[in-house]
């Protein structure tokens, strides 16, 4: 029996609102009303440099690189359905929820959140979303 092709419609998103793709990913890829976005580190879409000083200020910048592949997008954090959030130490885990809800606050998509062992640039979190128009 033959396998029926499936063709998708992608739209590869490339904003300098967020850092440029360091490897063969794209920021993000919206099929239909759906976004599909890469993680983000703390790079400074600017400087190209990692902000390091502070769990704090390092996911205040992953976020606001998100916030950037979103508006690239024509969407906002009012878009995103759900999140995934990687973190090389789980006792940032207080801090990391302060910032985010200040990203989010009572419109919070679904989450998942992983202790990782490593991330690359040596970032301390990362964070990947889908958001829905």
């Amino acid at each position: 029996m033959r396998k029926k092709e499936l063709t998708v419609d992608r739209i590869r998103i490339k904003t300098q609102l967020a850092p440029a793709s360091v490897g063969p990913y794209s920021q993000a890829v919206l099929v239909g009303d759906t976004l599909y976005c890469s993680g983000q580190i703390s790079i400074d879409p600017k400087t190209g440099h990692m902000i390091t000083d502070g769990i704090e200020k390092e996911t205040a910048r992953v976020l606001e690189n998100l916030e950037g592949v979103l508006t690239g997008a024509g969407m906002s954090m009012d878009n995103v359905v759900s999140c995934r959030l990687y973190m090389v130490d789980i006792n940032d885990y207080a801090q990391i929820n302060e910032i985010y809800a200040r990203y989010f606050g009572a419109n919070a998509p679904a989450r998942e959140t992983v202790e990782v062992s490593a991330l690359p640039r040596g970032a301390r979190v990362e964070i990947a979303c889908v958001a829905v128009r």
